[in-house]
């Protein structure tokens, strides 16, 4: 019964979406990342190392690949060193507002941490927080069911308080759609269409919204960290993050 209602939910969100326009999509076509769209970032984050976040893994271009129109993120643990992949759209595809959604469906297990979110485009000129963060999707395997969304900004940073996580018993089980509507006065994330956290503040300094500039997307599975760690089950690799598409509408 539960499979049924998240299916109908999705239907009814997809029907809706498509009185919205689609301005862009990634249907992960084709052979390899499209790279006009797509960049492969690479290594341990040094001289911010560990990602800024204690992260274990390394990201190379071996951790992912395109099978039937999805995009497949492995998580793998060989010898002592652990790897994965993260890429981005920075200075390629950039947003300001909109609807920014994605359809994955989750790895697990204890020190995993896959995600889908976005960053300030002028993050290299004035640094992060200050350039903003969106989390639309952050899962940890420490903690099974739980989604969690969050916003990071100067005024809240690191450990903020503009962050929500819900609880989905069936979250790890197949496909679900994962969504931030974004417009000049709030954000509200979805998860299968049910609004889960909304983000609208009273205040829109620059420490507070720095949502008013385009934005571009990421997609990662860290290891360990900070957040998603710092115990890794090592037992559980490989782990795939499988992305089917990314869609982005006005």
């Amino acid at each position: 019964m539960k499979k049924i209602l998240v299916l109908l939910i999705i239907t009814n969100f997809s029907f809706a979406q498509q009185k919205r326009k689609l301005v862009w999509e990634e249907n992960f076509d084709g052979k390899t990342l499209n790279e006009k769209v797509w960049n492969i970032e690479l290594g341990d984050g040094c001289p911010n190392c560990g990602w800024g976040n204690a992260e274990r893994q390394l990201y190379t271009k071996d951790n992912h690949k395109l099978v039937d129109g999805k995009l497949v993120i492995t998580a793998k643990k060989e010898g002592d060193k652990y790897s994965s992949t993260r890429i981005t759209t920075k200075a390629k595809k950039e947003f300001k507002y909109g609807r920014i959604e994605a359809k994955a469906k989750l790895p697990v297990g204890h020190g995993i941490w896959p995600a889908f979110w976005m960053l300030g485009s002028n993050i290299d000129k004035v640094g992060w927080p200050k350039c903003g963060e969106i989390d639309i999707l952050e899962y940890v395997g420490r903690e099974p069911d739980m989604v969690f969304t969050s916003l990071h900004t100067k005024d809240s940073h690191g450990n903020t308080i503009n962050t929500k996580k819900t609880k989905f018993e069936d979250i790890e089980e197949g496909y679900h759609v994962f969504a931030v509507d974004w417009t000049k006065e709030k954000m509200d994330f979805f998860v299968d269409g049910k609004l889960v956290y909304t983000f609208n503040p009273e205040s829109r300094t620059e420490e507070v919204w720095p949502f008013d500039q385009p934005f571009y997307i990421l997609v990662n599975m860290a290891i360990g960290g900070n957040f998603g760690g710092p115990e890794v089950d090592d037992k559980i690799f490989p782990q795939e993050f499988i992305i089917d598409y990314i869609r982005v509408y006005e």
